[in-house]
């Protein structure tokens, strides 16, 4: 139900509070209205029911797909994954996922539908995505769907395994932030332009802890697709979750979509409420910062962290330009970048372009990299990829590749020289064989430019889809508007209705071999909590401790890419810090990183100074691959909120410090000296009888860690709050209960779908 107006509320303060089923000790349990399942993260979740022999809750809430591993060349000879998909240990992770969805009655687009894309764009694509609702999916880029005003945020496997069994989550309550963009857009500027911009002036920190709502005249005056981008990335500024309230333009975008409330009164009742999603006057938010448009011009990536931005007429920064804690930081960069300071980034030459994600892989995206060709061409520029260049083109899902084609998009891309390909998540972050080789540079729409996140060794420059179709013309990175001229809104693009490629989606079938079920499809409590392994216990840790200096450790540092392609939770701690650890060339150990020396083999702590450990991807396997090391503890000033929670999920200790508290235990880390760490008494005793250090942490974090408590068998003692929300919830939104959802006598209705939309440019 609708909690009671008290005081004024923001945009999020209201969508929580409409989905607290139990307030208690500890965080809030909320409910999940949408969840979002891939190849990756999943496959250990669904192990995990099957282990406590649990079926999916809500099947009705939830929509898979393959995305991550997927090759993206032609389908055309498609047959089944286990031909087409060359790489094993990607073919077994997609094949686990199909046996996963017969096995608990999922509706999935797979590779042989056409619907199958990127989860992030086959989401808001089917109507899924609503506003108002709570979105989940084991992947930190969830936030794109906050465009909508929907939470969406980003979890773990364990978290997904939670929603799964039970369809809610534990939630602690975030900080209000409001980011606040106003004035007109220059010519050339998009709102990939304008994401980077905010992550250069907030920095990949500047968000931790909160959940961001982007507001102002700019911002409304984007189309749903710019919007998704700029949420896509609030991830990337430290942030929980990115929102924008939603408005017509929402509302239009969404009508008619397969999943989506149907037309007539459920459609009136739900813009009824969703037009009551928007921050109260005199709301307060914890945070705020005010941006002007006219500040931001065509904008990209010098460095390896999103943060490092620079407008394209600028140059490589000088490290002697940055306070001296962040150089050390700024000098690896430009060092792995291959990058000297002062080159005029217009002056840098690529090898490679990649146009897609889930950030910049939908039609209008497309249409942008279309546009910049036709321009060129009329312009007497360059009209085909360079000389030296390969240039890819992602589309998002299968309707966006359909809908391309059918505007002529794939006959200018492919004359241009562009490779045209199948949906997938590509070159995002190469854990498919589209891939860079060391040292290779790449012009990219994606989202993130880690250490390797494209392939090992490779560099890559975040940038609009405009930005890449410049790049991969001129074989440097370019300014775009030096290639529209007058020609900027003179296409001639033939543009289609995203409509006529919808078709409905079918109920699931039934479960293959559904859990033994006992009256009323409940599952009891204590057989449901016996089937949990638990968490071994945390309560006193003594061990040495590994220093480390390093800002912004990113979970692709901690693991990369290559080795997510696992079934398992272990044995990953071989490849714990691989790119740090060892050459990304001969594959041997680099001696002087710390886990290579002497007594640091063995740790058991790390002690970071620099802040925002664990920054980036919501991979669970970052914390799987340190606690397979054998390191139980990770100490530093701040975390990255997802791998925070994440490392609460499997038995290990995050620990945030004073600066002055850490700079004093990486004295004595630096010397090798054990330090233990009294998790019931909260403090940390020092070798050689120096003074102890205290700390603190959240009471019921520490319960749980200290008794090895399964979150999953916490939350179904509260089954009888989850069922009677669900009850209110089917009362006041009935548009929530998904495809395949009938309570007893209740008939399931197919949803047409609407075809020749009034607006096409999404």
């Amino acid at each position: 139900m609708p909690a009671p107006i008290t005081t004024p509320r923001t945009l999020y303060d209201k969508v929580f509070d409409d989905h607290v089923v139990h307030s208690g000790e500890g965080d809030t349990l909320i409910y999940i209205d949408r969840h979002l399942v891939h190849e990756v993260t999943s496959p250990q979740a669904f192990e995990g029911l099957r282990n406590a022999g649990r079926k999916v809750r809500r099947p009705d809430c939830t929509l898979v797909t393959v995305d991550h591993n997927i090759p993206t060349i032609s389908r055309k000879n498609f047959k089944n994954v286990n031909t087409f998909i060359g790489e094993a240990d990607s073919r077994a992770q997609v094949a686990a996922l199909e046996d996963n969805v017969k096995e608990f009655g999922l509706t999935y687009f797979g590779m042989n539908d056409k619907r199958q894309g990127i989860v992030h764009i086959i989401g808001p694509e089917q109507g899924f995505t609503l506003p108002g609702t709570t979105v989940c999916c084991g992947d930190s880029h969830t936030s794109t769907h906050g465009a909508f005003g929907a939470l969406a945020f980003g979890i773990g496997t364990s978290e997904v395994e939670h929603i799964l069994a039970t369809q809610t989550l534990p939630q602690a309550k975030s900080k209000n932030m409001r980011i606040n963009v106003e004035g007109t857009l220059a010519e050339g500027v998009s709102s990939k332009d304008i994401v980077l911009h905010i992550i250069g002036v907030i920095g990949t920190a500047g968000g931790t802890g909160c959940v961001i709502e982007f507001s102002g005249s700019t911002i409304r005056a984007l189309s749903m697709e710019a919007r998704m981008s700029i949420c896509n990335m609030a991830i990337e500024g430290g942030a929980r979750a990115g929102m924008i309230a939603p408005d017509e333009i929402t509302f239009e975008y969404l009508k008619g979509r397969p999943l989506s409330p149907r037309e007539g009164e459920e459609w009136d009742k739900a813009v009824e409420y969703w037009k009551t999603l928007k921050t109260d006057p005199g709301a307060k938010y914890d945070i705020e910062v005010e941006i002007k448009a006219e500040d931001i011009v065509p904008t990209l990536t010098w460095g390896t962290s999103p943060q490092d931005v620079v407008p394209i007429t600028g140059v490589v920064p000088n490290p002697d330009d940055f306070p001296e804690a962040q150089r050390g930081n700024i000098v690896r960069a430009l060092e792995y970048m291959g990058l000297t300071s002062g080159t005029p980034m217009e002056k840098v030459k690529i090898d490679k372009a990649f146009f897609g994600s889930c950030t910049n892989g939908r039609i209008e995206d497309m249409r942008s990299a279309a546009r910049v060709i036709l321009a060129s061409q009329k312009n007497g520029g360059p009209s085909k990829v360079a000389d030296g260049v390969y240039a890819m083109i992602v589309p998002g899902s299968g309707l966006v590749k359909q809908q391309a084609e059918a505007e002529g998009l794939d006959v200018i891309f492919k004359k241009a020289g562009f490779d045209w390909r199948e949906a997938g998540c590509s070159m995002c972050l190469g854990m498919n064989p589209d891939q860079l080789k060391p040292g290779e540079r790449c012009a990219s729409t994606s989202n993130r430019n880690f250490e390797g996140r494209q392939g090992a060794g490779g560099r890559t420059h975040l940038m609009s889809p405009a930005m890449v179709a410049a790049a991969s013309l001129t074989g440097y990175l370019t300014d775009v508007r030096t290639l529209m001229g007058s020609h900027a809104n003179d296409d001639g693009l033939k543009i289609t209705s995203y409509f006529d490629y919808l078709t409905p989606v079918e109920v699931p079938a039934q479960p293959t071999e559904p859990t033994e079920e006992t009256e009323e499809g409940k599952t009891p409590v204590k057989a449901a909590a016996a089937g949990s392994a638990g968490l071994p216990k945390f309560n006193v840790l003594r061990g040495i401790a590994a220093p480390m200096w390093e800002a912004n450790i990113d979970t692709d540092k901690i693991i990369p890419k290559q080795f997510l392609k696992t079934l398992l939770r272990t044995g990953l701690g071989k490849a714990l810090f691989w790119p740090l650890r060892y050459d990304v060339e001969t594959n041997e150990e680099i001696p002087d990183f710390v886990l290579n020396k002497e007594p640091y083999r063995h740790a058991s702590i790390i002690v970071c100074t620099g802040p925002n450990f664990g920054c980036g991807s919501s991979r669970e396997h970052a914390p799987w691959a340190l606690n397979d090391f054998g390191i139980r503890c990770v100490m530093a000033p701040s975390f990255g909120d997802i791998f925070k929670t994440n490392c609460f999920k499997n038995g290990m200790l995050p620990l945030q410090l004073p600066q002055a508290d850490l700079d004093t235990l990486y004295e004595d880390a630096s010397a090798g000296l054990e330090i233990t760490v009294d998790l019931e008494n909260q403090v940390i005793v020092r070798p050689n009888g120096k003074p102890s250090i205290p700390f603190s942490v959240d009471p019921f974090r520490r319960h749980c860690l200290i008794n090895g408590l399964d979150d999953i068998g916490l939350t179904l003692v509260h089954r009888d709050e989850i069922e009677k929300f669900e009850g209110k919830r089917t009362a006041v939104w009935p548009w929530l209960d998904g495809v395949g959802y009938a309570k007893k006598g209740q008939k399931v209705i197919a949803v047409p779908v609407r075809k020749g939309a009034r607006k096409t440019d999404w």
